[in-house]
């Protein structure tokens, strides 16, 4: 069974993930279809980041840090830029962390942003659909 799962990730990867290990699709936000990303302007990213469970914006940083129910992903859109995003925003801080949302919806985390690494943006496969 778990090669069947992981087999179909790597089906669902390969058809995101162009040869040059970039977004081949648009990425956009799975509430409003608003655009997030433009194909080929993300690298796939490996990477183990838990996030709290999706919520409008008011929801999100109301959470105490100890009863936080979400997800560790491993699957992310990895982005050096904020300004190459299209539509994106920012949570206030949670500890050295930004949550990152749609900007026109404000659901989200669709992804993680360390105020510790100015240049490194994730945003979770999971979180986000693809067009």
């Amino acid at each position: 069974m778990e090669n069947d799962q992981q087999s179909k990730e790597s089906t669902d990867r390969s058809e995101l993930v162009s040869e040059d290990g970039k977004n081949s699709k648009t990425v956009v936000c799975q509430r409003c279809g608003s655009k997030v990303l433009c194909p080929g302007m993300a690298v796939f990213a490996e990477k183990e980041l838990f996030l709290p469970s999706m919520r409008k914006k008011s929801g999100l940083s109301s959470s105490t840090e100890g009863s936080v129910d979400g997800d560790t992903l491993t699957g992310h859109w990895f982005v050096d830029d904020m300004y190459t995003f299209e539509n994106v925003g920012f949570t206030k801080d949670v500890g050295r962390i930004k949550y990152l949302i749609c900007a026109d919806c404000e659901i989200g985390p669709i992804g993680w942003h360390s105020l510790d690494d100015k240049k490194s943006f994730y945003v979770a496969l999971e979180r986000v659909n693809h067009a």
